[in-house]
């Protein structure tokens, strides 16, 4: 069996929501192949605490506080990772919430909440980098979507559910818009993932039964295991690889 290593040294990655979860590990497995990294995260400590733990394994890291949903700090953020190295080749699009609410009880402070971080979160940190990566040369741009954003609905979560589908849709207009630069757009969809955000779900005996029977790996996701993928796509390996949404979920969802 050969060996796949993926080396992004000299590359500069900006990690959205990377304070813990999917995030926290793409920010450290991008770092561990050799990328610098900008860990963003919207609570102070938890972006501290990634950037530290990349750092002491020998990393190039900076954190930085920023609501994605604000486009006057995500400008900020870009001017900021640029001004420490000069370059920006890889974004990935992680920052997200979830709340749970029936639609006839969802308040639309809720629905707005969700769709600013989610979507128009990824809409500002796409054009910025977009903006750089055309006059760079080209660059990568990866989304964490969900298989939610496929056929797979949420019960009690239609702002997140449709977040996610629209970003797959708005992943495929950039990589079309964005093909002709050399900047490459892909979505990586995850299926259930064992994170702080459904902790709560977990120790639900009957939830947890009927999400296994429906995974035919018989488990749920690490964070890590998001961490391959997105260092493909990220990789030189992936050229021609732009505008899909890829499932990583253990076989629940096979289009």
């Amino acid at each position: 069996m050969t060996d796949f290593q993926v080396d992004l040294t000299g590359k500069v990655a900006l990690v959205t929501g990377a304070g813990r979860g999917i995030g926290a590990a793409i920010a450290r497995g991008v770092a561990g192949a050799g990328a610098a990294v900008c860990v963003n995260d919207i609570n102070p400590d938890t972006a501290q605490r990634t950037a530290d733990q990349i750092a002491s394994r020998g990393g190039d890291a900076m954190p930085w506080v920023a609501d994605v949903s604000n486009k006057f700090q995500v400008g900020s953020m870009v001017e900021g990772l640029r001004d420490r190295w000069d370059h920006f080749d890889i974004l990935v699009n992680n920052a997200g919430v979830e709340p749970k609410s029936p639609i006839v009880q969802l308040d639309e402070w809720d629905w707005r909440k969700v769709l600013d971080v989610n979507l128009t979160g990824a809409f500002f940190c796409s054009q910025m980098a977009g903006r750089v990566m055309m006059e760079e040369g080209g660059g990568v741009i990866v989304n964490i979507a969900s298989i939610a954003g496929h056929n797979i609905p949420l019960r009690d979560r239609a702002a997140y559910v449709a977040s996610k589908a629209g970003l797959i849709g708005f992943t495929k207009e950039c990589a079309r818009e964005y093909a002709a630069y050399g900047v490459r757009v892909n979505a990586v969809c995850p299926g259930v993932i064992e994170t702080d955000m459904n902790a709560e779900l977990r120790r639900d005996k009957k939830m947890m039964e009927k999400w296994l029977a429906d995974i035919p790996q018989g488990r749920l996701g690490q964070p890590e295991d998001v961490v391959g993928l997105v260092l493909f796509l990220c990789s030189d390996a992936a050229a021609y690889v732009t505008g899909q949404a890829i499932n990583v979920d253990g076989g629940k969802v096979m289009l």
